[in-house]
């Protein structure tokens, strides 16, 4: 449905016949961290994430899932290559 309330005219998986499902009823708008980000939808109330209404809460526990301008380190090994995650847990389990 479209939002009603902060984001009038987008569309929000949160919006109900009754109104802004989420709790508080209404989105937050975006942190610090989120500037950059593809998902960032700028209204005349401010910037909101156009995927989630709480950024700040994807951003409690690390980096938000959603974010499109962080990428994640690649482990490598002492001579420079890349490794294989899967690999290197089965090695992991081996040393047990």
């Amino acid at each position: 449905m479209k939002c009603t309330t902060k984001r009038p005219g987008f569309e929000c998986s949160f919006m109900t016949k009754k109104g802004c499902a989420f709790p508080g009823g209404v989105c937050f708008e975006i942190i610090d961290k989120c500037e950059g980000c593809a998902r960032v939808v700028t209204t005349e109330a401010g910037k909101f994430c156009s995927v989630y209404p709480h950024p700040e809460m994807k951003w409690r526990r690390g980096v938000c899932n959603f974010a499109t301008h962080v990428h994640p380190e690649v482990a490598k090994d002492e001579s420079g290559k890349k490794i294989n995650p899967l690999k290197a847990a089965k090695r992991a389990a081996r040393r047990r």
